[in-house]
């Protein structure tokens, strides 16, 4: 950057705005609420003045009611996007709730292998607040190691979240090397790529991975597309606790509707959807199946030098 450009951010970021009023974060979290069901409290006013408050000054705004009428005349959508990628908390790791897994490996994988319940050896799962990739690549690893293609069967991971910037860094599947130590050794190994040159010091995930995951943004506090459907596994974890009761019970619907007979949907252990749904039937602790009871039609539908992340 020219001395000219540092001088110019410099006077930016150094521009002093009025501190979030109260009536200006009612404004905000009346707008936060009607776009994405996010709920803030009134004890968030600090954490909305905060996360704003950049983006107020990279576009030389001198108050946020300046900012929240630029948000209300811009007709495309994409600042209120950028707000709400400011907004939101992008908190994860690799194979988060570790108790979720093991049921899934000792319990459900097994039973799908028998074929007793399946009608064929296809399998979608849908990451639903991926965040930045350590959730849907952890499924996609577990799934390989029970189901390799090379016995017939086929997996499809749909990772989905609302927050753009945290989408683009989990389309590069890229991580710190220091998150290795919370990935099992065989699947680290076996799934995990060192990088070396420019990318010392970070992990990647290999295409035997990526092939799996395909990923999307989605408000899941607006209407579901009709192809958001037959999954045989949801997460959807530590994302209700954002929403209030009435955004809770929408998006819990919304998420039963795409979900197969005996599928299963997990959430976060802070989450539970009992007395929420008939058509939800308790597995353990923050794991649900979905009962038989209304059946839905299942339908089939640049390189990287590295060595191995051990």
């Amino acid at each position: 950057m020219n001395r000219d450009r540092t001088h110019q951010a410099e006077g930016i970021f150094s521009q002093s705005i009025k501190p979030l009023s109260d009536r200006e974060f009612l404004l905000f979290q009346k707008l936060i609420y009607r776009a994405a069901g996010i709920y803030l409290s009134d004890a968030k006013k600090a954490l909305v003045e905060g996360r704003l408050s950049r983006r107020v000054r990279e576009l030389g705004m001198s108050s946020f009611s300046a900012y929240y009428e630029y948000l209300s005349s811009e007709k495309s959508g994409a600042e209120v996007g950028e707000m709400l990628d400011r907004i939101s908390t992008n908190e994860t790791h690799f194979f988060r709730e570790p108790r979720q897994f093991a049921f899934l490996d000792q319990q459900v994988f097994p039973e799908w292998q028998t074929q007793a319940t399946r009608v064929s050896k296809h399998i979608r799962v849908w990451s639903a607040g991926c965040s930045t990739g350590e959730e849907p690549f952890s499924i996609a690893m577990i799934l390989l190691d029970h189901f390799p293609p090379q016995t017939g069967w086929q997996i499809e991971i749909l990772a989905t979240d609302l927050s753009q910037r945290a989408l683009r860094a989990a389309r590069t599947a890229v991580w710190p090397i220091g998150k290795a130590k919370q990935i099992p050794p065989k699947y680290l190994k076996q799934f995990m790529l060192r990088g070396t040159g420019a990318q010392a010091g970070n992990m990647k995930a290999g295409t035997e991975l990526t092939a799996l995951v395909r990923f999307e943004q989605l408000n899941l506090n607006a209407s579901v597309p009709p192809w958001l459907e037959h999954f045989d596994l949801i997460f959807c974890r530590n994302v209700l606790i954002y929403f209030d009761a009435r955004s809770r019970a929408r998006v819990i619907h919304r998420l039963v509707d795409t979900l197969l007979p005996d599928g299963y949907l997990l959430v976060g252990h802070a989450e539970s959807l009992t007395g929420m749904t008939s058509h939800l039937q308790y597995a353990m602790p923050t794991v649900y199946r979905r009962a038989r009871s209304q059946p839905a039609a299942r339908v089939d539908t640049q390189p990287w030098e590295a060595s191995s992340a051990t």
